[in-house]
């Protein structure tokens, strides 16, 4: 049996400089606050909505990050989403962009018109640039 994908959206993210929390017991922590963040596609258009958009970042000894992100948006019809999204990214070379990451997105509405979305599984890739822009590729798995 055959994964498919089909295109969900394009994600175009600008994160804020990085809140350094330092290292922890879980490893070292970052937090990018999102600034901006648009979603382009057929079946879903929008950008994010309220100011608690993050994504909390534990990088561990060996160079694995692990994303945790969490977001907000409106649609460009009015829906309100929310995404959570968790994912990995290889800095065992450094923090140095471009980065690249892989995430796998989930989605929760109370909007009838888009109440498919509540039933998907997405995944993604997206590469983080100097100027903290994050570029994504978002998929629905079928």
């Amino acid at each position: 049996m055959a994964l498919e994908l089909v295109p969900l959206c394009t994600l175009r993210v600008q994160l804020k400089p990085p809140i350094e929390v330092g290292a922890g017991p879980a490893g070292t922590r970052l937090i990018f606050e999102v600034a901006t963040a648009k979603l382009e596609g057929d079946r879903l258009n929008g950008e994010v909505t309220g100011s608690a958009a993050a994504d909390w970042l534990v990088i561990g000894a060996e160079g694995t990050a692990s994303l945790d992100i969490r977001v907000t948006f409106r649609t460009d019809d009015g829906a309100i989403i929310f995404g959570q999204y968790t994912g990995r990214a290889d800095v065992s070379n450094g923090l140095e962009p471009p980065i690249t990451i892989y995430v796998a997105p989930r989605f929760e509405t109370g909007d009838e018109r888009y109440a498919w979305i509540n039933r998907i599984q997405a995944i993604g890739k997206g590469v983080v640039q100097d100027d903290l822009s994050l570029d994504y590729e978002w998929y629905e798995v079928r």
